[in-house]
């Protein structure tokens, strides 16, 4: 079976009809390691399906620091969606960690075609949830882990993180220093 089927069945069962009026307003495309899907201060209107790759979001501060949001693996929904709603300038960068493979699709065609077929609207409701949960499960590992165990479940959720992206990708995520990550590193290790 297509694993974008599957992907997409595991938010709601698809069926072929609803899976080629999303293939229609979609468009496959290889996207270089370092490409920025969404800007700040730039309104975007496409959201992407990631099929291969990492993708992170980050924000940036006056000063040039970057703190990363959130990491994205295949098969996951990648965008600026608040901005997306609201069709407003995003706060947050997008950008491939790695060669990537998407599917770009049109928002406002997306949005369209809720309003045309239950079928979409459903699994579009279902895909806004996922994201809701994804949110909250992050916010409560920030108020109720330490740095040690906020790493191991990502490291839990992301195998091979540790070679995918640097150092201090990782550190950022995590809301410590490159040098807090290198400790816990070498405690887990001698453990």
């Amino acid at each position: 079976m297509n694993p974008n089927v599957i992907f997409l069945n595991s938010f709601l069962d698809v069926s072929e009809e609803t899976f080629e009026k999303l293939a229609s307003i979609s468009t496959f495309r290889k996207l270089e390691k370092g490409y920025q899907i969404d800007k700040p201060g730039e309104v975007p209107d496409k959201i992407y399906m990631l099929i291969s790759g990492m993708v992170r979001a980050y924000l940036s501060s006056e000063k040039g620091k970057e703190y990363n949001k959130n990491f994205f693996m295949p098969f996951s929904f990648v965008g600026s969606l608040t901005a997306l709603i609201k069709k407003k300038p995003s706060k947050l960068t997008y950008e491939t960690l790695t060669e990537c493979k998407v599917y770009e699709l049109n928002f406002e065609e997306i949005t369209r075609l809720c309003a045309e077929d239950i079928h979409i609207s459903n699994l579009y409701n279902k895909v806004l949830e996922r994201v809701f949960i994804k949110y909250e499960e992050r916010q409560l590992e920030f108020i109720s882990m330490d740095a040690t165990e906020r790493y191991l479940r990502l490291r839990k959720k992301i195998s091979g993180i540790d070679d995918l992206i640097p150092q201090y990708h990782i550190a950022s995520y995590l809301s410590i220093t490159p040098v807090q990550l290198s400790r816990i590193r070498k405690k887990i290790d001698k453990n």
